[in-house]
């Protein structure tokens, strides 16, 4: 292994350490997010299984990144008034 990409493994250690509580809940969130979208989309659009999960990847990813800005704000300032 070279010194560039032990340093990106570092790195990315370093980060799931320091957000793990948020990249959990993050995840979590998303998987849920999935479930409903597909699941709404095959009930009120009445579309097929395989058309549903395609089209509903887009905007639940979209949202995990915000549901993620939005955690580390509220964690940090939790963190803060403690």
């Amino acid at each position: 292994m070279t010194e560039f990409t032990q340093g990106i493994f570092s790195a990315t250690k370093n980060i799931y350490e320091t957000n793990k509580g948020s990249i959990i809940r993050t995840i979590i969130y998303t998987i849920g997010h999935f479930a409903i979208a597909i699941t709404v989309l095959m009930l009120i659009a009445d579309v097929s299984f395989a058309v549903a999960l395609t089209d509903a990847i887009v905007e639940p990813l979209a949202n995990a990144v915000w549901y993620f800005v939005l955690d580390k704000i509220w964690t940090s300032k939790f963190k803060k008034s403690s």
